[in-house]
């Protein structure tokens, strides 16, 4: 029995209101240690969840945490929602060839070779290596973009990065819904019907269609008479429809939230809307990645000890090798080919969001094994990437040299996409709403 059972409460608004002021609470304190650390705050929600979990502290037993799955798709709809806003057509226009390609090869590598490992090299099934290989697709920009702005780096070698980053995201949650559906489809084994492969595709595609009617609607919604609090109420009500249909479908919402993010914000959306979700978002997803956390299982980590050094490894060269090739064939810098892989190595938020939704479709045994093994890989992911991310910045000369023309006001717009808000109140957002439509500031991806 734990310090601090919350299950044993009798009383079930008390023990659902302890259980968030615990969450919240552990989660805030463990970001006081992992910030004198320099790691991103998610590690430190992750450990928080480790501490509250059934194999410390056990504060949050297995029947609360349970009862809290609804976080498993409200935090990455809210997080696909925001990445919608990197895939602004304008933006992708000017370097768009250069960087899909860096993409696509980085990404799609990292996903193929990690794959092909875990069926051949460890044995396990198809449905678990390739969820496992497209969840490698995924980047975490926190640890890279913080870096960039501890030593002010700019220059195009910078942008590039950005721009890559913004991109890497947004294929790999495409590639997850794809694998899901194949995953889902399939799952019936030998007495699958046509149907059992279509409806989930017929599924998806719905969704897809709606998150894009969505994002239109949204558009149409927030007028300039519209107040900021009710730009909020509007915005959030639409995610949470989306993923609640997602839910209802049993398939995930991920794709169609990116949809009416990018949607919304191609159609000249009000950009100061995803400004305020960033602001709606942070208790959200800190209770997301603490029950995360919390999942994190310490004996099968034992099991899980040699796969998940492997899938360390191997994603790290995959990677690097990936941009690098990608770089070459789109005729990028020299600096380019040699160093953007280095700053492509972490990996927490999306990864994480995307392992829950994972473990839903896998049995129970590999769920709570490719859970352990993303959640392990991620804290290792955080500590050493700032580190890669410094190294290749210094090595592609963007440390205290003077950019390219233009390059410097390219840099600090592109941060902006990536800056969490500044300001403390939404009243400040009203008031600096003119010089606000030139930004572009949207949620951090962790």
């Amino acid at each position: 029995m734990g310090v601090l059972d919350i299950a044993r409460i009798e009383n079930p608004e008390a023990r659902a209101i302890l259980c968030i002021a615990a969450m919240l609470f552990a989660g805030f304190l463990l970001t006081r240690i992992t910030k004198k650390c320099r790691l991103p705050n998610v590690t430190g929600y992750i450990l928080a969840g480790v501490v509250l979990g059934p194999y410390v502290l056990g504060v949050l037993s297995p029947q609360v945490t349970q009862r809290m799955g609804f976080l498993t798709d409200v935090a990455p709809a809210l997080i696909a929602f925001g990445v919608g806003k990197y895939l602004k057509i304008s933006k992708l226009r000017e370097n768009g060839r250069r960087v899909v390609m860096i993409t696509l090869c980085e990404a799609l590598l990292a996903a193929a070779v990690v794959t092909i490992v875990m069926m051949f090299l460890f044995h396990y099934e198809w449905p678990f290596a390739l969820l496992l290989g497209v969840i490698a697709a995924a980047t975490a920009p926190t640890s890279t973009i913080m870096t960039i702005r501890q030593y002010k780096a700019k220059g195009r070698f910078v942008n590039t990065l950005l721009q890559v980053i913004a991109v890497d995201n947004a294929l790999a949650i495409i590639a997850f819904s794809v694998a899901a559906a194949v995953v889902q489809a399939m799952s019936g084994g030998g007495s699958m019907k046509t149907l059992d492969i279509v409806m989930p595709l017929v599924y998806n595609t719905i969704l897809i269609i709606l998150g894009t009617l969505a994002g239109l609607l949204l558009k149409r919604l927030i007028t300039p008479t519209r107040t900021i609090d009710h730009m909020l109420v509007l915005a959030v009500a639409i995610v949470l429809i989306i993923a609640g249909i997602g839910a209802l479908l049993r398939v995930s919402p991920l794709l169609a939230c990116m949809a009416m993010g990018m949607v919304y914000v191609n159609r000249g959306g009000d950009r100061r809307l995803f400004k305020l979700v960033a602001r709606f978002s942070p208790p959200i997803l800190l209770m997301f990645f603490v029950l995360s956390g919390t999942k994190l299982n310490i004996p099968t980590l034992a099991t899980a000890g040699l796969a998940g050094v492997a899938y360390f490894a191997v994603r790290l060269i995959a990677k690097y090798t990936g941009a690098f090739i990608g770089s070459a064939i789109s005729g990028a810098t020299k600096e380019t080919r040699r160093y953007i892989g280095l700053a492509l190595i972490p990996q927490a938020g999306v990864s994480i969001g995307l392992a829950g939704l994972a473990q839903r479709i896998l049995p129970a045994e590999l769920g709570v094994l490719l859970s352990t093994i993303i959640l392990s890989s991620g804290l290792m992911y955080e500590m050493v990437g700032p580190a890669c991310a410094k190294a290749a910045l210094h090595l592609a000369g963007t440390i205290g040299q003077m950019p390219e023309n233009g390059a410097a006001e390219d840099t600090g717009a592109l941060l902006e996409q990536f800056s969490e808000p500044s300001n403390d109140s939404l009243g400040t957002v009203d008031e600096n709403a003119k010089s606000e439509e030139q930004e572009d500031n949207s949620v951090e991806l962790s």
